[in-house]
């Protein structure tokens, strides 16, 4: 069988930066002398990637933050390529961000035949293996762009039974490795150690707010959090607030809000898991911070409020009854969501106060999502998909 030589990979969040990294981590494991190189972040690069392309400023919150960001997009597309046709790789891995994965999948492998000189009449399809870890949310939206990965993507590695389950019934070859979070969703200090390093008493109740990582989502959602935090504060005057500050951002674009309010708020840097695990209970926007705070297993609540026109634009298209990832694999609601015209502090407020309160409720959430932690498998996702991945393209 050929040996792999180069890997191409590209991903543009945060969220896509943490599992691309622990994806190459697993690939140099198992193959030490694979070169790897793409589009990506500071996780990607530490994981041995050599990146060309740094994607801080990539993620984008709904079409006009889209539209603000196409010549990027643009310019991001050509530079791929050009290195693409330059390095030659054996293979490309797409990591979600499909936006623009989808359309690059397509200018890589585009759908033309080169004549081989000498044979006339025979053609060939000059293809490069495309392979695409964490799935498009096809089975929520847009489910026409299911040609597009027919056509243009030569496997897909996912990290949800269901979306198996959801590849197949429709003819194209997916695997599921289980979600990486499990292996990577871990504090990194004691709780103690936390407390004291961030002087917060953990004998009173501590709520975290984790508003997301794109500075759309700081600007939109974190003044709604703030707002519902001064109303838990007026019923437990006692509480303290913590921010899980997103690495990839400026601190002082959550000074900017947080000074508008007469309130504690302690900005704590890159340790997102930490917050969750000394928390009693936190408000959380939706996205991959939803499932990492389920395997923390403690409980909280959903928010999430973008502009107007990308809602009024956007929820036509979802054909799903739930917008947080941890409903969506519980197959019900386990955690309120508080979406758009419905995310008001009042109702937030009075949401967290219950959990607080009310040990009975909390203790059923927890173990509700213990069993969405136990449907995400077992440790070893990525050194699954790493395996798998080198298999396929040995194989093809």
């Amino acid at each position: 069988m050929a040996q792999i030589k180069k890997i191409f990979i590209v991903c543009g969040e945060p969220s896509g930066d943490l599992l691309a990294a622990n994806l190459v981590g697993a690939i140099k494991n198992l193959e030490p002398d694979i070169k790897i190189s793409g589009a990506g972040g500071a996780r990607l690069a530490k994981a041995g990637c050599e990146i060309f392309y740094d994607i801080q400023g990539l993620a984008v919150m709904g079409l006009f933050d889209v539209l603000k960001k196409l010549p990027k997009f643009f310019e991001l597309k050509k530079i791929i390529l050009s290195k693409i046709d330059a390095d030659k790789p054996d293979a490309v891995i797409l990591v979600d961000f499909s936006g623009f994965n989808l359309r690059l999948a397509k200018a890589v492998n585009p759908s033309t035949t080169l004549r081989i000189d000498g044979e006339q009449g025979r053609t060939i399809n000059k293809r490069i293996p495309v392979i695409y870890y964490v799935s498009p949310q096809l089975w929520a939206s847009r489910e026409s762009r299911i040609n597009c990965i027919k056509k243009f993507i030569s496997m897909m590695v996912v990290l949800f039974k269901f979306e198996e389950e959801f590849y197949k019934q429709r003819g194209i070859q997916a695997a599921c490795v289980g979600h990486p979070l499990i292996d990577l969703v871990k504090p990194a200090l004691e709780k103690q150690e936390f407390a004291n390093n961030f002087r917060i008493d953990p004998s009173k109740k501590i709520i975290a707010l984790l508003p997301g990582s794109r500075k759309q989502e700081i600007k939109i959602i974190l003044p709604l959090m703030l707002k519902a935090a001064a109303l838990i504060n007026k019923a437990i005057p006692q509480a303290q607030f913590i921010i899980a500050k997103a690495p990839n951002l400026d601190q002082q674009l959550y000074w900017d809000e947080c000074k508008k309010f007469n309130l504690d708020f302690k900005i704590i840097d890159g340790l997102t898991y930490d917050c969750l695990n000394i928390a009693q209970a936190s408000i959380v926007c939706s996205g991959t911070a939803t499932l990492e705070a389920a395997i923390m297993q403690k409980p909280f609540v959903i928010v999430y409020k973008t502009n107007i026109l990308n809602y009024l634009l956007y929820r036509p298209q979802i054909k799903i009854p739930y917008i947080g990832m941890v409903n969506i694999v519980a197959g019900r609601k386990i955690v309120p969501e508080f979406i758009q015209f419905g995310a008001r502090p009042k109702i937030i407020s009075k949401s967290m106060i219950e959990l607080l309160q009310d040990p009975l409720s909390a203790n059923r959430m927890s173990q509700d999502l213990k069993a969405v932690k136990d449907s995400l498998g077992q440790p070893g996702a990525a050194g699954r998909a790493a395996k798998l991945i080198l298999e396929f393209l040995q194989k093809n």
